[in-house]
């Protein structure tokens, strides 16, 4: 009896002990997703290395969410695609690696697509296989100089995506002598009856055609001249988007670009036009407004952006969701190659940021695109406060909640002055400031004072700002708060604003501030439920 309350107690020992070194992010112990910074509701690998989401498609009422992952390391190495699933994409389910290096080269980025009518011919149940597509990057062939070390491939998966089976003729696109030539995103084009590849090709990003997902041709290329172009393109999507006003259809093409963002390092663009199954061209407004931007601005940065934060890139769409679903659904990562490496987290590193919805909006520029939540983030929502403040100039008004999960709906008059938002705050006097300026016409990100930035001079330089992009209608700010990190999705969706943070204790107390005044008309608050 002594033997068996002994071991008890010392099993008990041992779990406590355990669970106190992850807390702290000890890297030796196991994940609790207790750990420092840990996201409580976002995505995050359970240990070492992540970035760019992959093979995002949905099969079989899940969701799946591949990603670049380094099992070995918290700073980035030889690819593998990290795998998970969710059937509400909220709560997530870690899979074992999907796919793998082998004698060929890392695993890039890339997408993946339900092969319904088995147009490669690699089902064998009868049942739609799975195909992904990435890209081969051969490590000895950039070590050498040369510069063909990037190829396209494919492998298949007929278990839901459990395992995969790369494809024996490999590669399906070879380098046609382009040093970076990467991340194929593959959508079915239902007007032509094909596949159309959209990959990246240094600084600009190249359209290819298949009708069995094996053998390729080439269609044609865009944006050379387009866009911004102050670093590399990377992570291309091209998809078709209902607009919301006529309920006609437009084609959008994102672009991620590494540097060369709004707000320093590495961000995601987009472009609005159609597509004709060879060739993508602008929209006649939207290329209008382009080219007006670019005239006034002589370094050539003219560009939309799908989000002005430091922390939101390589994003790309979820394929196949169903017709009577309809909605094209995003995520991004939520880093920044300036400093992503060097973040001050232990056990692992990245996360993903939350879904999200896009439409295309017509507005007085042009079409543009419009980003929201998507309404599953209502299931985990508690139950909600509706606040009165008391909103004179020079006020502060403590909203009384926890801002480690939280989210915020404001909608305020256009006739504020001055700067108005939220600032969280701890007890060593550290604040992350988040809000509306009216003397700028813009919202900001203000991460200077809010914490441990010492890994990075890059990482909190300066306040984030976006431009507020429509006139006469509320300032409206719907906004996430995870223990790191904050999501704005402003403007009536038409300007984000995504960045992490890392203060040294947790903040505990939120406050809405305003220095001069401002009409709030609506102010809810939120409790989220963690997802792990």
């Amino acid at each position: 009896m002594y033997a068996k309350t002994l071991l008890i107690f010392l099993v008990a020992v041992t779990l406590f002990t355990t669970c106190r070194k992850d807390e702290t992010g000890d890297a030796t112990a196991g994940p609790t997703y207790l750990e420092q910074h840990r996201p409580q509701l976002h995505f995050s690998p359970p240990t070492q290395w992540m970035n760019d989401p992959n093979g995002m498609v949905f099969f079989d009422n899940e969701y799946h969410l591949f990603y670049q992952y380094y099992p070995d390391s918290t700073v980035w190495g030889p690819m593998h695609w990290g795998h998970a699933i969710s059937k509400d994409l909220a709560h997530w389910e870690h899979l074992p690696v999907g796919i793998a290096p082998d004698e060929k080269g890392y695993i890039f980025s890339g997408s993946a697509v339900v092969d319904w009518d088995n147009t490669s011919g690699f089902s064998d149940d009868g049942e739609p296989p799975l195909v992904a597509i990435f890209t081969y990057h051969d490590p000895e062939g950039e070590k050498s100089g040369a510069i063909d070390f990037q190829s396209q491939a494919i492998a298949y998966s007929n278990d839901r995506g459990r395992t995969w089976t790369k494809y024996e003729n490999n590669p399906v696109v070879p380098n046609p002598g382009i040093r970076d030539f990467r991340d194929p995103k593959v959508i079915w084009d239902s007007d032509n009856r094909q596949w159309i590849m959209v990959l990246a090709a240094q600084d600009k990003v190249m359209f290819y055609a298949s009708k069995d997902l094996k053998k390729w041709n080439y269609l044609s290329q865009f944006g050379k001249n387009r866009g911004a172009h102050g670093g590399v393109w990377e992570c291309p999507d091209l998809f078709p988007v209902t607009i919301s006003e006529t309920g006609g259809r437009k084609w959008v093409l994102l672009v991620s670009i590494n540097p060369g963002g709004p707000n320093g390092g590495s961000a995601t663009q987009y472009f609005i036009g159609e597509f004709d199954g060879q060739r993508f061209r602008l929209d006649q407004e939207f290329g209008a407004e382009m080219a007006r931007q670019a005239r006034k601005d002589t370094s050539n940065v003219a560009a939309c952006w799908v989000d002005y934060g430091r922390d939101n890139y390589a994003g790309v769409t979820w394929s196949d969701i169903p017709q009577e679903d309809g909605r094209r659904i995003f995520m991004g990562w939520m880093s920044n190659w300036d400093y992503a490496q060097v973040v001050p987290t232990q056990l692992w590193r990245s996360a993903m940021t939350l879904p999200r919805q896009f439409q295309v909006k017509s507005t007085a520029m042009g079409p543009r695109l419009a980003q929201f939540f998507p309404q599953e983030l209502q299931n985990i929502r508690g139950e909600k406060k509706e606040i009165t403040i008391n909103t004179s100039p020079g006020t502060t008004h403590d909203l009384g909640v926890d801002p480690q999960k939280l989210e915020i709906i404001l909608e305020a008059a256009t006739d504020a002055t001055g700067s108005f938002g939220f600032e969280l705050l701890n007890t060593k006097g550290e604040v992350y400031r988040i809000g509306y300026s009216a003397d700028m016409q813009a919202y900001f990100s203000d991460r200077t004072k809010a914490g441990n930035h010492d890994f990075s001079e890059k990482f909190a330089q300066e306040i984030h700002y976006a431009p507020k992009q429509l006139e006469g209608v509320l300032i409206t700010m719907h906004l996430v708060l995870d223990v790191s990190s904050a999501e704005l999705i402003a403007d009536d969706g038409l300007t984000a604003i995504t960045d992490i943070f890392f203060p040294t204790e947790d903040f505990t107390t939120i406050r809405f501030f305003t220095n001069e005044g401002v009409a709030v008309q609506r102010l809810d608050v939120y409790p989220l439920e963690g997802v792990w």
